[in-house]
């Protein structure tokens, strides 16, 4: 019975690291594609052809972008895009499409993200060390006398 276990285990583990190939956003269809033509396309004959864009531009609405992507995931890693794609349609002030054009990962670019902090006056106390330092005794009326952002002024 044991002989039979073990190679069942082992088979179920290798079924549970398969990767999973998923398809997201915009399905290509190139046949679609290739029928869009600049000057002689509005918004409305595209999206008729292409279904409603994945997004448009922030500013001005005159260009709408087809996501396409394909990514991996192997069991609970973080899944890993295997090809991106985006077909940028653009349209002039009249609706109409002024051109199309095909991006892919190769023409991303990486952003890097500042990690500096800005200091800031003073030192940041532990916990422990509020605990140590607060006065026994205090009330919250003496704390705003001594404020010095409560007017400047002397105290009535």
């Amino acid at each position: 019975m044991k002989f039979v276990l073990v190679p069942l285990a082992a088979i179920s583990l290798l079924i549970a690291c398969a990767p999973v190939i998923s398809q997201r956003g915009y399905v290509p269809d190139p046949s679609n594609e290739g029928t869009i033509k600049t000057g002689a396309d509005t918004k409305t004959s595209v999206q008729s052809r292409l279904g409603y864009a994945s997004t448009t531009a922030t500013f001005g609405n005159d260009s709408w972008y087809y996501i396409s992507a394909t990514e991996k995931q192997v069991a609970f890693f973080t899944p890993t895009v295997l090809r991106r794609t985006i077909l940028a349609v653009y349209f002039d002030k009249t609706n109409k499409v002024t051109s199309v054009r095909h991006f892919g990962l190769q023409d991303g670019h990486v952003i890097s993200f500042e990690s500096k902090e800005t200091p800031a006056r003073g030192r940041e106390l532990t916990f422990l060390q509020q605990l140590l330092n607060a006065t026994p005794g205090t009330s919250a009326t003496s704390i705003q006398e001594t404020n010095p952002g409560n007017g400047g002024g002397p105290v009535p």
